[in-house]
């Protein structure tokens, strides 16, 4: 390379450098801005994640201190104290509750669970079985709409729904109306192979046979043993 070539990589360096200088100058602010933010929405995530923990812990806390209690009365007392805090203590609250013979307060707690705002369907539905088994006052017509709500095509405990349906039926003595409601669940795909073999057993219970469409010809494992 001669001497003018170098000479005028030289001044090509410094003017590229200059030009650095004077960006960093005038643009530098930008970037340091930038950085700040960074650093700063990171440390703000992991003071939420701390914080999140932290909640997360004091609420285990307070439920193991309310279920530490020795009768189901005490229990459900603490716990009511802790149902604002959220639906697991709410449907613990129930819990205890029915436990210590309330149902009527365990329906009520059930009921806000159900009327509580932005619910998700699946903790919305899981109330609403849950009090099938304990409202005192709920009467024919009022299981009814709740069943039909709940067997809905895609509500989460729909299978459930059916089977209570079907129980509902054989309280009312209307065995032949609760045997249809069987096969058809017996036949459901959704389903599951506990919730199949009880209903298989409570058909044959109720003197018919099982049409488990569902199985392979031959696998005879939803029947009851010898």
């Amino acid at each position: 390379m001669s001497n003018t070539d170098s000479f005028i990589e030289e001044v090509a360096e410094e003017v590229r450098r200059d030009r650095m200088f004077a960006l960093l100058k005038r643009y530098g602010w930008i970037a340091a801005l930038l950085i700040i933010a960074i650093v700063g929405g990171t440390g703000w995530n992991e003071w939420r994640k701390a914080q999140a923990t932290a909640a997360a812990e004091a609420r285990g806390d307070a439920i193991a201190v309310a279920l530490n209690s020795s009768s189901a009365e005490a229990r459900a007392a603490a716990m009511a104290e802790l149902v604002p805090n959220g639906l697991v203590e709410a449907f613990i609250a129930a819990s205890e509750q029915e436990a210590a013979g309330d149902a009527s307060g365990a329906a009520a707690s059930l009921i806000a669970i159900t009327e509580t705002p932005d619910i998700a369907p699946l903790y919305r539905d899981l109330a609403q079985i849950k009090r099938l088994s304990v409202d005192p006052d709920l009467t024919t017509e009022d299981r009814a709409i709740i069943l039909d709500a709940l067997a809905a095509p895609g509500a989460p405990y729909r299978t459930l729904a059916q089977e209570y349906r079907a129980l509902d039926a054989i309280a009312a003595g209307d065995t032949e109306g609760a045997i249809d409601a069987l096969q058809g669940l017996v036949q459901d795909a959704d389903a599951s192979a506990a919730q199949r073999a009880r209903v298989a057993q409570l058909i044959i219970a109720l003197g018919a046979t099982p049409e488990l469409a569902n199985t392979l010809p031959g696998d005879t494992s939803l029947l009851p043993t010898q």
